[in-house]
């Protein structure tokens, strides 16, 4: 563990109210029977949500239940509003928390219920439409209740910049490809530019194969098959860099779900007693 500076080992959890504390445990911590509780109906109420914003767009299914689809949406609106609110009070930078990916998130899980009822007008039902379709963003917040959230995270951090150079080569190589089989096929087999051909040779190198553009010579389609080749081991790079990775994450320190009551951050280690981010005792 990593030493502390002497100014953080003052801020203690004593400075805030008991009750806001208690409420932090069981909003943000995952460890405890209310906080079990207060996640497996929220998990529920998230998933519940999202099916009911997919029955939305089947026309047969909203026009029968519209009622009950209005009373059901606002009360997840509703609900999701009081969770958003509660967060922001148990934490100790409520500004910090709502800049936050998952406050963010949290947010836009509930605004679009809200700006639909200041946009009128027959005109404005497809922008209104557009807007209530962003409530699938609430799918987004189920991340929070994945344990093993954390140790995916970390594992695809570490493998950015290696798939990133990956990416680069591949790139490379498909450009190269692509204009290759512009000179070899051209216009008259439906190559008829490098980007056309750089689109063929991505559906070939991913093994899409959607077939709208196939090189007819000889040479063309040994060309093909070497890309089709290729596709496969294209393929296994990246999985096997992000498994390595996995396995590191797996084998370091563990990770508990015990959250920050300052900064409420996560991915500490299991037996840290101050946050590794802001320093505020757990």
């Amino acid at each position: 563990m990593s030493k502390l500076r002497p100014e953080y080992s003052k801020i203690d959890q004593k400075q805030a109210p008991a009750w806001k504390l208690k409420m932090h445990e069981v909003i943000f911590e995952a460890d405890t029977p209310t906080g079990k509780l207060f996640d497996v109906v929220l998990l529920w109420a998230i998933v519940l949500s999202v099916v009911a914003v997919m029955l939305e767009t089947v026309d047969a299914f909203s026009d029968r239940h519209r009622d009950a689809m209005v009373i059901a949406e606002w009360t997840f609106t509703i609900l999701f509003s009081i969770e958003y609110i509660l967060r922001l009070i148990s934490v100790g930078k409520p500004l910090k928390y709502a800049t936050s990916f998952m406050g963010v998130i949290d947010l836009l899980s509930i605004l679009p219920t809200y700006i639909s009822l200041f946009v009128a007008g027959p005109q404005y039902l497809l922008v209104i439409r557009t807007i209530r379709l962003l409530r699938v963003f609430r799918i987004l917040k189920l991340g929070r209740y994945v344990s093993e959230a954390q140790v995916l995270i970390k594992a695809l951090k570490s493998s950015f910049a290696k798939i990133t150079v990956f990416i680069g080569a591949v790139v490379v190589l498909v450009l190269i490809m692509g204009t290759v089989m512009y000179i070899i096929e051209g216009p008259e087999h439906g190559f008829t530019s490098i980007p056309t051909s750089v689109y063929w040779t991505i559906v070939t190198i991913t093994t899409v194969g959607y077939g709208d553009i196939a090189p007819q010579t000889v040479l063309g389609q040994t060309i093909a098959s070497v890309v089709m080749l290729l596709g496969y081991g294209i393929i296994a790079v990246p999985t096997g860099i992000v498994t390595s990775e996995l396995t590191r994450s797996r084998d370091g320190n563990k990770v508990s779900r015990k959250a920050c009551p300052n900064c409420s951050r996560e991915g500490h280690d299991d037996a840290a007693v101050f946050c590794k981010y802001c320093g505020t005792s757990l």
